[in-house]
């Protein structure tokens, strides 16, 4: 070890008693960190200044007449690249950027044709054409220019895209939004129609059974006619004996007086049926509006609705018909606003059977809120309209039929004169009545006519009623109405760029620069400690008097020492001099001398047991480690033979640590990587110690037998 020590000593002297070699050791120092220096700095932000990269732009596009109106997108697209400055944008015409771009004036070119304007209106068309725009690059130029070229070529068609979608997303919104506004002011028209729609579906039975009961009259009718000109003698004769007729009507309305005052107390008892039946129904009402009924019981009360309802509809059946009847013997229809209330309740309650109907035909058996809330509106109209006849029963129904029957009487008291002058119509009779058996014809053929299509409307009624259903129980039209209400710019903008990207940086580093700094700080190292052997000798003038291991660690010692000091330059260099981004400066300093440490072991060892071909190992090395260390590309982008020797390679591990401390350490990670450059060192130490007398040996009987050629020292 003593011996060590006075090799490494006496190195020292000879170094600073000797000005000229002051003068090499500071320049092999400081000479590596220019290497580190320059790229970094070269490097420092390249993509921050393309502005200078020249990019020819030709526009050739005509325009075109899209709705009338004339559009020229490549003239827009000129307009838009004249204020962009990310890029060279040079406008010239399209044989001056063809010869530009082959002789290199222009990196890239990008010619807009004449028909683009015209390909991008066939959006609108049946035919669609999707337009082009020819970009022309130069790749013998520059390696990663046209990279950059073909990036804002890309960024070009993608704001044109955007744009596009966004006019067009806008101008299809538009008409949703005026389309949302006219359903809304015609929501009203447009639910009274469904409403409309489903009393017509379930009225179609009734409505069937009364074009075959008015075929059928008017086939009685035509009978009849006939009947009534063969009798028409017999009725010249029977208004001869009209008096005698008179006088047994006038009895039969004396004797009505009688019925009257049987038939109150049944139409009396009819109403009060009538009205706790709907009290009933309001009782099943509420049932059904309770929230969490079961859908069998639902079914259940639908059906006893059902029940209640057909009788009263019914019970108030009859009973319009026995007051119309008497109606009719009133010349001024006293009974008729009684009839017309009786008739309302009547057509309530069909319209509370239709939305029975209705629950009944809805899946799943849950009641729908809103027919059933309709139901319920009718239900308590049904009740209070009922209330109100039965109080109103003496007051008012039994007066009007008294008065009904009254003005029958007084009607008889005319109806002589009234015979006479029917004796004297009866030429005329004869003559409507030909004309009426005419007519009744002609309604025959057009009721065998609607009877024939009937069935074909019956059909798309239940068509249009069952789509309208459907659409209830899966959309609603006020959502609809609100979102085609929505904010046009809005959605265009969504639908323009519906997703986007939030970006969150871990452990940013601002400059290109600085993120490269970890590989060319370790680059610099290396070729750092290859200059030191190029330079200085591995070899002691005197060798024969030391041992092998003393000469090798006493001379490693004198080049470490210069090599910590070329680390120390170059990573003070990187945080103080270039300003390199560096998150934790201290420990970027003590890694750099290690690996320094470690570099500089590595190639000395090479160097002193392999002489001039240790140096071409190391140089080897460096080319290897340059490719496989991921230094610059991701090494999984590398071929597979760089992936599989790089956890073997010391920058591997070199620049992952320095690479921790610019961005932001990680303990684990620059743990691992120490330990491992530790462990290379270490390997690396004891080969040179042990293996360096006898592989020594060999490699300068090579160098010998190298050197008799006279072409290396």
């Amino acid at each position: 070890m003593k011996n060590t020590v006075y090799i490494y000593t006496r190195d020292l002297k000879r170094i600073f008693t000797n000005w000229a070699m002051i003068i090499i050791v500071l320049t092999l120092m400081i000479l590596p960190s220019f290497y580190a220096w320059f790229n970094i700095k070269a490097s420092w932000d390249p993509y921050g200044r393309t502005e200078g990269i020249a990019i020819a732009v030709t526009s050739e596009d005509e325009g075109s007449t899209i709705r009338g109106q004339h559009v020229n997108v490549g003239k827009d697209i000129i307009a838009t690249l004249t204020k962009n400055k990310t890029l060279g944008w040079t406008f010239v015409s399209k044989e001056k950027a063809d010869h530009g771009v082959k002789h290199g004036d222009y990196y890239a070119s990008i010619v807009i044709p004449k028909d683009f304007s015209q390909k991008l209106g066939t959006v609108l068309q049946d035919r669609l054409e999707k337009p082009v725009i020819i970009y022309k690059v130069n790749e013998k130029i520059n390696a990663v220019a046209p990279k950059i070229t073909s990036k804002g070529a890309s960024s070009l068609t993608q704001q044109i895209s955007e744009k596009f979608v966004k006019t067009a997303n806008g101008a299809i919104f538009s008409v949703f939004n005026e389309l949302g506004i006219t359903l809304q002011r015609d929501l009203p028209t447009i639910q009274q129609v469904e409403q409309r729609i489903f009393e017509l579906e379930n009225r179609l039975p009734e409505i069937k059974k009364v074009i075959n009961e008015a075929n059928d009259t008017t086939q009685k009718a035509g009978a009849i006619v006939s009947k009534a000109q063969a009798a028409l003698p017999e009725v010249e004769r029977l208004t001869a004996d009209g008096a005698q007729m008179t006088q047994q009507l006038n009895t039969f309305l004396t004797k009505s007086d009688q019925v009257l005052k049987t038939a109150e107390p049944t139409i009396n008892e009819t109403l009060h049926r009538v009205q706790q039946r709907a009290l009933r129904v309001q009782e099943l009402k509420n049932q059904l509006m309770e929230k969490d009924i079961a859908p069998a019981e639902a079914r259940a009360a639908a059906e006893q609705l059902k029940v209640q309802l057909t009788k009263q509809i019914a019970d108030t059946g009859e009973i319009v018909t026995l007051l119309t009847d008497l109606n009719v013997l009133s010349q001024q229809k006293v009974l008729s606003p009684v009839i017309n209330q009786i008739k309302s309740v009547n057509t309530l309650l069909q319209q509370q059977l239709s939305d029975v109907n209705s629950l009944q035909q809805q899946a799943g058996g849950v009641p729908n809120q809103s027919v059933l809330d309709r139901f319920s509106s009718r239900t308590d109209q049904a009740v209070s309209r009922l209330n109100a006849l039965t109080n109103s029963y003496s007051s008012t129904i039994v007066p009007a039929v008294e008065q009904a029957i009254k003005e029958a009487k007084d009607k008889t008291a005319s109806a002589n004169s009234l015979l006479d002058e029917a004796n004297k119509s009866i030429p005329d009779v004869s003559n409507v009545l030909s004309k009426t058996a005419s007519g009744i014809v002609l309604g025959q053929q057009e009721l065998a006519k609607m009877a024939r299509d009937f069935p074909r409307i019956e059909q798309n009624v239940h068509n249009i009623a069952d789509k309208i259903r459907e659409f209830q129980q899966k959309e609603n039209i006020e959502d609809i109405i609100n979102l085609l209400k929505n904010d046009v710019q809005k959605e265009s903008d969504f639908f323009a760029k519906p997703v986007l990207l939030k970006e969150e940086r871990l452990y940013p580093i601002p400059n290109y620069g600085s993120a490269m700094s970890p590989f060319y700080t370790t680059l610099c190292l290396w070729v750092g400690a290859l200059l030191l052997v190029s330079i200085l000798s591995v070899e002691v003038a005197d060798e024969e008097r030391f041992k092998s291991y003393e000469v090798y660690l006493g001379r490693l010692l004198t080049f470490l020492s210069i090599a910590l000091v070329q680390a120390f330059i170059v990573t003070i260099g990187d945080l103080f001099l270039i300003k390199t981004y560096v998150v934790d400066k201290v420990p970027f300093i003590f890694l750099g001398l290690l690996c320094s440490f470690v570099f500089m072991t590595i190639v000395y060892t090479l160097v002193a047991i392999f002489g001039n071909a240790g140096k071409a190992m190391a140089i080897v090395l460096l080319v290897l480690q340059l490719s496989a260390a991921g230094g610059t590309f991701p090494i999984q982008v590398v071929p597979a033979f760089f992936q599989a020797i790089n956890p073997f390679l010391p920058f591997t591990y070199a620049i992952s640590m320095m690479r921790e401390v610019v961005g932001g350490m990680l303990a684990d990670i620059v743990r691992k990587d120490v330990t491992v450059l530790l462990c290379i060192w270490l390997g690396v130490l004891l080969v040179g110690i042990f293996l360096h007398k006898p592989l020594s040996k060999t490699s300068a009987k090579l160098t010998k037998k190298a050197r008799e050629s006279k072409l290396i020292h």
